[in-house]
């Protein structure tokens, strides 16, 4: 395994807390505009598709399909924007990602219904949808890029846990614009109030695009010997690093499933599998996600003293054990969906805090952006994506309590492959050991 990228600085950036809002803002933007779509999926399902039949759960299906068809274009934004960021920088290719977010948001503010304008309307969701999977899919790897190198070493697993912190903020600014949204009177918030919440994501986007020019780039690539910059290919991370790139797809099996059910999916599966209401689980879920931003840096620091392997290994079992109970003790009153969510994500901690550290250091700077991008974003199409749709099919097909066993199947997945880091392993000081800290011995390149 060959290196192929420039020395890392010797320190890192001056103004760190410059450089974790910087690098959490569009986390902050593009969460709220992810996920607000799953917050108002209840309100707007039947205004973007017909009833065609007279099950209620039809608009709702084809609402969350869309939903996981946008996650189709996340590994297609992580080849290209991983590309960019190794190619041209970490903060160029975030502040691309941070406005197509907003562009994505806007045009779903501003498309008709489906009595208006009939299949059209559909149709423009989607496009709105895949514009953000692209975004979004290519905001991870620059971003964790962007957190991890402007660490000092022992506190990489403490700024990547910022992504969450950041992520976290989004999802509470989603489910408090939607618990504004339905104070509207009458039919107002299903004929056109949903629709605020998405107008003000895209005015979020550029509050994050102001911030984001004020941050230090953390990465420039050498000049190749012509004088321009090197040009290694979009699957150069995966032909050098396939292992490490197998392993950023074990660990985000289950990662990803068990982060879309506890912070996404849960108050629409409260909603329809426990008779919850609407409005309360959206409450709970809001107070549940300030709980799992306040989590986020303790699991952080935790994990840069007793090392990457044992928080991993602890997320992949205890969430292999425990979601199928917690899931099905789920009650219709306020605080059984706050309980179980709390708890839900006190396990998740152990993953979210430290993933970022974990992926980033499998790879050299040259080759991060494409290397997480890729192999993350595809995971995550493939499993998170799919998370509501899956629980709302199994519902709908007479098996919802088929869910939280395919969610405690995944992670314990994570656990086995979290058995291949290695001991101890808390990030180092150098470029080179960025790869060989994390890996076990027989894989390390030579010096």
């Amino acid at each position: 395994m060959r290196d192929t990228g420039p020395a890392a600085p010797d320190a890192p950036p001056a103004r760190p807390w410059r450089q974790l809002l910087s690098g959490g803002v569009g986390h902050t933007v593009e969460s709220h505009d992810w996920y607000v779509y799953t917050f108002l999926a209840v309100y707007f399902a039947d205004d973007m598709f017909p009833k065609s039949s007279g099950d209620p759960l039809v608009p709702l299906l084809n609402t969350f399909a869309v939903f996981a068809i946008a996650f189709a274009a996340r590994p297609v934004g992580a080849t290209v924007m991983g590309a960019y960021a190794d190619r041209f920088g970490r903060r160029s290719a975030l502040m691309v990602t941070i406005l197509l977010m907003g562009l994505g948001s806007l045009l779903i503010a501003l498309t008709p219904g489906y009595a208006t304008v009939g299949p059209l309307a559909p149709a423009l969701l989607v496009v709105a949808r895949l514009v953000q999977g692209f975004s979004l899919g290519g905001e991870y790897g620059a971003a964790v890029s962007f957190l991890v190198e402007s660490a000092a070493p022992r506190r990489r697993a403490f700024f990547g846990s910022f992504q969450y912190v950041a992520s976290s903020a989004g999802h509470i600014m989603a489910g408090l614009s939607t618990l504004a949204a339905v104070q509207l009177s009458g039919d107002g918030m299903d004929d056109w109030g949903w629709r605020l919440p998405f107008a003000w994501g895209a005015v979020l986007s550029l509050v994050g695009l102001v911030i984001r020019r004020s941050a230090q780039e953390t990465y420039r690539p050498e000049p190749d010997k012509g004088g321009g910059r090197a040009r290694p290919g979009a699957f150069a991370a995966l032909r050098d690093h396939p292992r490490q790139a197998a392993m950023v797809v074990g660990l985000t099996t289950g990662g990803t499933v068990a982060f879309y059910t506890w912070t996404t999916y849960l108050p629409a599966y409260a909603t329809v599998n426990a008779d919850a209401d609407k409005e309360s689980a959206v409450l709970a879920g809001t107070v549940s996600l300030i709980f799992f931003g306040l989590l986020q840096p303790l699991g952080g620091m935790l994990c840069d003293r007793v090392g990457r392997r044992p928080m991993m290994i602890a997320f992949g079992v205890t969430t292999a054990v425990l979601t199928v109970p917690l899931l099905t003790a789920l009650s219709s009153s306020f605080w059984s969906v706050l309980v179980v969510q709390c708890a839900g994500m006190t396990l998740l901690t152990a993953y979210t805090s430290i993933a970022g550290a974990v992926n980033a250091e499998l790879f050299p700077r040259a080759l991060r952006g494409r290397g997480i991008g890729l192999p993350y974003a595809g995971s995550v199409a493939l499993f998170g994506g799919t998370a509501p749709y899956v629980g709302t099919w199994l519902k709908s097909a007479g098996h919802g309590g088929l869910f939280p066993w395919y969610v405690a199947a995944l992670c314990a997945v994570t656990a086995l492959t979290a058995t291949r880091l290695p001991r101890g392993a808390r990030g180092v000081d150098h470029e080179t050991a960025d790869v060989t800290e994390i890996l076990p011995r027989d894989s390390r390149p030579s010096r």
